[in-house]
């Protein structure tokens, strides 16, 4: 069974960055869609960016998208989320997913999840 684990959440004035690591313990990890996604309090888990297996395909959310970049490390079974000019809106608990769908912008398609890491920018 694929176990992930997030970490490089922390607290970051507007402005600033992070850069989030998830590492999967899963050999076959190369072979999954990996995405990170966000969950504000009060609100809805919501899609914030994937790659595929070989990384030659990245999408984002349109409220991330030139802000955040995506990518992997096949070799070390990690996927990578550098967040940059973070604003109070990007406050969250962010977790990645692996799946073999192609829609990976749908949440149920997932199949395993990390816990998350918090990630709070001040105003």
């Amino acid at each position: 069974q694929v176990q992930l684990a997030e970490s490089g959440g922390g607290l970051v004035p507007a402005g600033g960055s992070l850069r989030l690591s998830c590492v999967a313990s899963e050999l076959a990890f190369r072979s999954y869609v990996m995405g990170w996604y966000r969950q504000a309090p009060g609100k809805e888990r919501e899609f914030v960016a994937a790659i595929w297996g070989t990384g030659s395909v990245t999408d984002y959310a349109d409220s991330v998208q030139g802000r955040f970049t995506i990518s992997r490390d096949n070799a070390r079974n990690a996927v990578y989320l550098q967040m940059n000019n973070l604003k109070p809106e990007d406050t969250a608990i962010y977790y990645c997913g692996s799946t073999y769908s192609s829609s990976w912008e749908i949440e149920s398609e997932y199949d395993y999840w990390g816990p998350g890491t918090q990630v709070t920018v001040s105003s």
